[in-house]
Formats: C-alpha cells, sequence, structure tokens
C-alpha cells in the first residue's frame, strides 16, 4: 500500500489502483475549487473527487471507477479523511450514473496502446489504455457526458499532446458539448498534458 499527501488529504493507494501522478494533480487541483453537484469518472483514488468534497462540505461528490478495488480504495480514504459528502461505486464510464451535474471530472487513459502493449491484469489496464489512438476512452465519454450536465456544467478532462491529444480533445469537446478552453498545461520530456473544461450550451 502506497501513501500519497495532496493538500490536507492522505491518501493510501492499493497497487492495483492507479497511482497519482501529475495529471492527477492537475485535475484535483482544479476540482478543489468547484463547488456544486460534482461527478468524477474513473476516480482511482479519489484524489480529485476528495478535492472537491473537502472544498466544502455543501458539495455534493459522486465517483465512480470500472476498477472495484479503486472504488474500495476512494471510498476507504474518504473514511481515512473523515470526507462524508463524497460515495463511490463501480460504473463503466456512465452506466451506472443518474442525474445531472454541474461539473464532470475525468482523468482518462490516454496513452495511446497496441495490443501487445496492454497489461496483463484487466484492472491496471483500463487506467494507462486509450487504444491506438489514445482516445478510445475520451471519445466514449465525449458522447455521453453532456446527458449528465446541468446547462452551463462544466466538463474537466485531462489531454496529451502525444497523438495530438490536446487539439483533437479540444475539438471533440466544442463538437459535443460547447466552448472548451485549455486552463492549465505542464510540460515534461516526452509530451505536455493539459487540463480542458467545456461548457454545456
Amino acid at each position: 500500500m502506497h501513501e500519497i499527501s495532496f493538500g490536507a488529504l492522505r491518501l493510501k493507494i492499493a497497487p492495483t489502483v492507479y497511482q497519482p501522478a501529475e495529471d492527477s494533480f492537475m485535475l484535483a487541483t482544479y476540482a478543489s475549487s468547484l463547488t456544486g453537484k460534482i461527478l468524477e469518472i474513473g476516480t482511482g483514488s479519489g484524489i480529485a473527487a476528495l478535492s472537491a468534497a473537502a472544498a466544502s462540505r455543501k458539495n455534493d461528490v459522486i465517483g465512480v471507477d470500472i476498477n472495484p478495488a479503486a472504488v474500495r480504495c476512494a471510498s476507504a480514504n474518504a473514511g481515512f479523511n473523515g470526507i462524508t459528502n463524497a460515495v463511490f461505486h463501480e460504473s463503466d464510464l456512465f452506466s451506472e450514473v443518474r442525474g445531472k451535474f454541474d461539473t464532470v471530472l475525468f482523468n482518462p487513459p490516454y496513452l495511446p496502446t497496441t495490443r501487445e502493449e496492454k497489461l496483463a491484469l484487466e484492472q491496471e489496464n483500463t487506467a494507462y489504455d486509450g487504444g491506438e489512438s489514445g482516445l478510445e476512452a475520451f471519445r466514449k465519454f465525449s458522447h455521453g457526458v453532456g446527458n449528465h450536465l446541468f446547462l452551463g456544467g462544466k466538463a474537466a478532462v485531462i489531454a496529451t499532446s502525444l497523438g495530438d491529444g490536446i487539439r483533437k480533445s479540444v475539438r471533440e469537446l466544442e463538437e459535443r458539448i460547447g466552448p472548451a478552453q485549455i486552463l492549465m498545461e505542464e510540460s515534461f520530456f516526452f509530451e505536455k498534458i493539459a487540463l480542458i473544461e467545456a461548457t454545456l450550451k
């Protein structure tokens, strides 16, 4: 069990759950400024959802993940941090999600992945595998997210420059939801990651 701190949060991360990295911290930083009803798709350790919940006890936060180990991990982290306004359950993207939200968060698996590169353990593979384009999970998300946003609600996603993913993600969000903008960017040796926010119109 790996343990990290983020702001006032202390998180324990199981071996088969995505280990928070720069992309997670970027989304969690954004989440800590949110108010209202908030949904995180692919919550992993719960870092972004719990950041949103910790920002205000008035926030109503749901985190979902296809990986049952992630749901258990995020739920345990809520208890570990004394957070009662965030709940977690299993869902394949929006399959078990009901209702509309002020903000929907997603840090998708965005690594372009060939069949030979897939991880043997399916639970771990879903956290990294973006398909050959790197955008497969993101595109499924973009098709469904508008159904779960209030008018004027926001979708916030992480994208990578690999495979021109940032530009393609902005364009897809604008086509599916409404105006989109890059709010944060961070450069690394081999890629740039960005947080993109789109508003439902």
